[in-house]
């Protein structure tokens, strides 16, 4: 159903003995199902030697029984999951990559954007590097390896290829001997790593992954650190560590991070019902009762009842057994797969004035098709409740925004959104009313570049793109400031 997607997750695992470390990366990828749905993978080591084995699709779907089985043992393992764009969905992007080279072997996945890919990758072009894929971790992979023919480790290698990266990553890599782990200095991705009760190590993009696989926390990795995870076990590196401000991704707690994870040390959980309490303050209606569109809205929509006393229920029936919406090519085909989705339940909304919560509107056309199916049951008031601003810049560190042009928000007025949408009133939470709620986690350094457009590093420069489905930007050229 979304139009918005983010990247990848990334997990890591160094056992305390040989063990059936590929069921536990199967855990840990599984709970990190909704970073990535198209492809995944997993490397299991076993006295350096390396088994591989990706494929397209969902954990459960590539992971059969049989294929966790013929990853063997070992005590040390990765694992990936990936959401691309359209045309990035091929095996040869799937992760994590295995490279072999002269001095060694390394597997390696990442979640993120780098900005300066290009750059990067026709520069080592030049120098003789071939490219069998479109991501940005094989620019890194190729990086992590001309490092390391002057350095003496793969970690310093890392670090050495981590002065060249600029933007968003996450990097979780295996050498024969190691787990390393890396975050960006911004920190605009998660990371983090905790311990299980028989001594293994798990890293991970989110502390849900964690505790699947029955790891308590130990703290996240800090924007510009990177560890080390071996025989010793563990160090950390912060060679990297405040080179420049930290600006964490605040759509994470939005949207991308699941609600049962602390990122950061602030409970996601608790950050969405605090951006519905905040519209509940702001944007009071009198209505009978409070719904989510699920899942995303769920926290959001709490808050706002809790704090406008107006009771919470689940007003729609998610079917989890139909794919994903946003796969489907044309407009149409996504707009007819709402309806085998999201099924209204009549009984909560007919004869009832409704306020609806989700956490933000792309295009607006789902959203129009959710309203209408309201209508429909029989509601006979809809309130349209946003728990983020208004969406006016695309992101470049790894959340896959559409292009600004393609943005409702970009290119229409509150009103004529409230209108085309079809509701009775359409709030969004205010810019400042998110940084306070931001602040309340104990953290001041968050990126809100896809709200206000101020990004923290340089951007790439990049043609707009060009779409079958327009936006009339001829007619409407508002938005919102």
């Amino acid at each position: 159903m979304r139009e918005i997607h983010e990247e990848c997750g990334v997990f890591g695992v160094y056992a305390s003995e040989r063990c059936n470390v590929a069921s536990m990366t199967y855990y840990g990828l599984y709970a990190l199902q909704h970073r990535g749905q198209d492809a995944c993978g997993i490397v299991v080591n076993d006295g350096g030697v390396f088994t591989a084995k990706k494929g397209l699709g969902l954990v459960g779907e590539v992971f059969t029984k049989d294929a966790l089985k013929n990853l063997g043992l070992g005590k040390l393992a990765i694992g990936h999951c990936f959401a691309g764009t359209k045309g990035q969905v091929n095996i040869s992007n799937a992760q994590p990559l295995v490279v072999n080279h002269v001095k060694g072997s390394i597997a390696l996945g990442f979640n993120g954007n780098l900005v300066n890919k290009t750059k990067l990758k026709n520069d080592l072009e030049l120098q003789g590097s071939i490219f069998h894929s479109t991501g940005d971790t094989e620019v890194i992979a190729y990086e992590i390896i001309k490092a390391r023919l002057s350095s003496p480790s793969i970690e310093h290698a890392i670090l050495k290829a981590m002065e060249k990266l600029e933007g968003a990553y996450c990097i979780v890599a295996m050498s024969p001997t190691k787990i390393i782990a890396a975050r960006d200095p911004h920190g605009f991705r998660p990371l983090c790593y905790g311990k299980t009760e028989d001594g293994s190590y798990v890293v991970a993009s989110e502390s849900c992954a964690l505790d699947a696989v029955g790891a308590k926390l130990i703290r996240d990795v800090k924007p510009g650190e990177l560890i080390v995870i071996d025989a010793m076990g563990v160090r950390s590196m912060e060679n990297h560590c405040g080179k420049c401000p930290m600006t964490s991704c605040i759509f994470e707690f939005v949207y991308n991070a699941r609600p049962d994870s602390v990122v950061d040390g602030y409970s996601v959980h608790e950050a969405r019902v605090e951006m519905g309490r905040y519209l509940a303050k702001k944007y009071p209606v009198d209505a009978d009762v409070v719904i989510s569109v699920p899942d995303s809205g769920n926290d959001a929509a709490i808050g706002y009842a809790k704090e406008s006393g107006i009771p919470y229920e689940l007003g729609f029936l998610k079917n989890k057994y139909v794919g994903r919406t946003f796969i489907f090519p044309d407009q149409k085909d996504r707009e007819d797969q709402v309806r085998k989705k999201l099924n209204p339940i009549a009984s909560v909304v007919n004869g009832k004035r409704v306020v609806m919560v989700d956490d933000s509107i792309v295009r607006g056309t789902t959203s129009g098709r959710v309203v209408k199916l309201l209508r429909e049951a029989g509601a006979t008031e809809v309130h349209f409740m946003v728990s983020s601003p208004p969406f006016l810049y695309p992101c470049f560190y790894g959340t896959d925004v559409p292009d600004r042009h393609m943005l409702i928000a970009n290119n229409y007025t509150c009103e004529e959104i409230r209108k085309m949408v079809g509701v009775d009133s359409l709030c969004y939470l205010d810019l400042e009313d998110m940084k306070k709620i931001a602040i309340m986690g104990g953290k001041n350094g968050f990126c809100y570049a896809c709200f206000d457009g101020k990004y923290a590093t340089e951007i790439p420069q990049i043609e707009p793109q060009k779409y079958s489905e327009k936006i009339d930007i001829e007619q409407k050229t508002k938005r919102h400031e």
